[in-house]
């Protein structure tokens, strides 16, 4: 069975992916690192499903929604660098602003939704929803007002979805889990 995450892009993510003009589009890639800079997608497999969050004005939106293909450098990354001058995935330069450039950073190959800023998650499943570690413990989401998330520090980072949240965010954004 797979599992489903979330990770949260930045303000400067989401304002590289504008002004690059890749709203539309659907990125081929995304970065992990080892360092605090990037989120480390250490637990994600081959299958998972990877939810990329921005919260703008107390409101949560669903970016893309992206499944593992792998998480291996392939020839589309392009060579590796022989200097520390030299970008790190000269192949994906065009999705760089999703971390190409960060500390330690690795591709992880997806098939993902194309990038959009206008899906809310809805406010009432913001209270519901429901994060598991590798221990089984789990945790909600601090900071929900009235529907609204006041503060985005406990969505910062790469968080593994309980299997019901996991399921009620698909559908709240209209996409069906395949191992269900």
């Amino acid at each position: 069975m797979s599992d489903a995450f979330t990770v949260l892009w930045t303000h400067d993510t989401c304002r590289a992916l504008r002004r690059a003009g890749r709203v539309g589009e659907r990125p081929p890639v995304a970065f992990s690192g080892v360092h605090s800079s990037l989120p480390a997608w250490s637990g994600a497999r081959e299958g998972d499903e990877v939810y990329a969050l921005h919260v703008n004005r107390c409101e949560v939106f669903v970016v893309s929604r992206m499944r593992v293909i792998d998480r291996e450098r392939r020839e589309c990354c392009g060579a590796e660098p022989a200097t520390w001058e030299d970008p790190a995935f000269p192949g994906h330069d065009t999705w760089s602003m999703l971390g190409a450039g960060g500390c330690g950073a690795a591709a992880v190959h997806v098939d993902a939704t194309p990038v959009r800023f206008d899906a809310p998650v809805p406010g009432e499943l913001l209270a519901r929803l429901a994060w598991r570690n590798r221990r089984g413990q789990t945790r909600g989401l601090k900071y929900v007002v009235d529907g609204r998330l006041e503060r985005s520090i406990s969505l910062q980072g790469f968080y593994r979805l309980t299997p019901d949240s996991a399921d009620e965010l698909a559908e709240a954004v209209g996409a069906v889990r395949s191992d269900r």
